[in-house]
């Protein structure tokens, strides 16, 4: 069933990604790039060759809301395995790989010099999910109370780091213009704290990881 299912979405993301790159380029090619770069939607007429755009976009949106409803389906069932077995969750290290969506954050300096959007910068935060390559491979460990007082000073110190460096960015960044222009002030703050998130994210699964496995090396040893 679970196979399944992991088949149905792969098939429908590609075939998702074929409508949308199809019709990005019939876009691009006939009807002038519109919903491609930059437009006034408040002056938006409908013409018959948008259609494409619109419908892959109504395709994409169902799939990612699709997919996020599987996405909270496995977190609930996990968390009841957790809290039946006292083993941890259940994951596959190469979720890790999700944490290259962070690049994402990238394109903020891009869309900020065309139009002056700046919510790309937020993707940043995706680099935290690099935490999942350590939480995989802690799959299945049943949580005993060494395990417990390893998570909770794993989670204690990633949390301190990521509020010393937020705290200390809103006391620099908070004493004025950042090169002489508030707009570059803003966007630093954005960056800082999204990344600063994420290193959160990612250094509680890290030091937990090491803190266990440090742990049993010793124990093996004596």
């Amino acid at each position: 069933m679970k196979k399944t299912k992991t088949k149905i979405t792969i098939f429908l993301g590609i075939i998702c990604a074929l409508f949308m790159g199809i019709s990005t380029w019939y876009t691009i090619v006939f009807n002038e790039s519109r919903f491609i770069v930059p437009m006034d939607l408040s002056e938006y007429i409908f013409q018959i060759q948008d259609l494409p755009m619109i419908i892959s976009g109504i395709l994409l949106a169902l799939y990612i809301l699709y997919f996020v409803v599987l996405l909270i389906q496995a977190i609930i069932t996990n968390k009841n395995n957790v809290i039946s077995t006292q083993l941890t969750r259940k994951i596959n290290p190469k979720l890790g790989f999700l944490g290259f969506f962070g690049c994402f954050g990238f394109m903020g300096f891009w869309t900020y010099s065309i139009d002056k959007t700046i919510f790309p910068f937020v993707f940043f935060m995706f680099f935290g999910f690099f935490g999942f390559f350590y939480e995989g491979k802690l799959s299945n460990t049943f949580m005993d109370e060494r395990y417990k007082e390893n998570k909770m000073k794993a989670h204690f110190l990633a949390n301190k780091t990521s509020l010393t460096i937020i705290f200390i960015a809103t006391l620099i960044l908070g004493q004025g213009k950042l090169i002489g222009n508030l707009e570059y002030t803003f966007i630093a703050y954005i960056i800082i704290v999204a990344l600063s998130l994420a290193l959160e994210v990612f250094l509680s699964e890290f030091l937990l990881y090491h803190y266990d496995h440090d742990e049993q090396l010793e124990e093996s040893e004596e």
